[in-house]
């Protein structure tokens, strides 16, 4: 079975870095992120509306170019989790997790009895079709299947450090909008209480030896996260980074255009009047 070095990389202290998905689940969108230079892909499924098979088609994308493939799944329910990573998801993120026995209910998803209730099944898309022992093959899984549990709740940011604390959660990932409008303070990331949040996910992921996560839209944000002790962020979102680069695109061509009309504006009058 492939290994997972994003996983490897936030145990031993170090960070990973790659973006997120929504929108563009074509055969190419995998290879594109990797020549970006991404470790891993995040595919959404809570807001996308995105099916498993077409899940599990961008997980296949994803074999033999070196990228780590994850997901986000819409709730906390075995049959999203179990599927997904059947279908070859190297990572599990889970929404609105709000307390400790939630986060020990997603683990006992993610792996095999007696650590968990994951049902066997080999020789599928996630051990890439392959044969070997089940033993062999479950012992990989565990190894590499990286657990990200999302803190987007004032609930949850107050059980954070129980969350935390529970053994098979590696990541401690901010929903940074969610967290503020279930504050009754939508988009207000100056905000005291919304800063207080942010600092109690770090100071729970460091207490525990896990890694915080972060998805940054711009360039300020990033770095101000990465400040802060966030590890593993996901680099805006692929809707996000087109109608911004296409915005910046359009309005160069709009002002080279409108220059190029002042510039010949007095050309075509003297013509006229020739």
């Amino acid at each position: 079975m492939r290994d997972n070095p994003v996983k490897h990389r936030l145990a031993e202290g170090g960070s990973a870095f790659g973006t997120m998905v929504f929108e563009f689940f074509t055969p190419g969108m995998a290879q594109i992120a990797a020549a970006a230079g991404a470790e891993f892909v995040l595919y959404d499924m809570e807001h996308s509306g995105a099916g498993i098979d077409t899940i599990k088609a961008q997980f296949a994308a994803c074999r033999g170019i070196g990228i780590v493939p994850m997901v986000r799944v819409p709730t906390t329910q075995y049959h999203f989790i179990a599927r997904c990573l059947d279908a070859g998801a190297m990572g599990i993120m889970v929404p609105m997790v709000e307390s400790a026995t939630q986060a020990k209910e997603i683990v006992s998803f993610t792996r095999y009895p007696p650590a968990g209730i994951r049902g066997a099944g080999f020789g599928m898309a996630h051990d890439d079709y392959t044969g070997g022992a089940p033993a062999d093959k479950i012992a990989a899984a565990h190894r590499r299947t990286l657990v990200i549990a999302q803190i987007e709740t004032p609930r949850g940011a107050a059980a954070v450090d129980e969350i935390a604390a529970i053994d098979g959660i590696d990541v401690l990932w901010l929903g940074h909008f969610d967290m503020t409008n279930f504050m009754g303070i939508p988009g207000q990331f100056t905000h005291p209480d919304y800063l207080a949040a942010v600092d109690a996910i770090v100071a729970s992921a460091r207490r525990h030896g896990k890694a915080a996560g972060f998805m940054p839209t711009d360039e300020t944000w990033a770095r101000d996260y990465v400040a802060k002790g966030f590890r593993i962020l996901a680099c805006g979102t692929d809707t996000l980074m087109l109608q911004q680069s296409l915005s910046r695109g359009l309005a160069v061509l709009r002002e080279a255009s409108a220059a190029q009309s002042r510039e010949g504006a007095p050309v075509r009058q003297r013509a006229r009047k020739g």
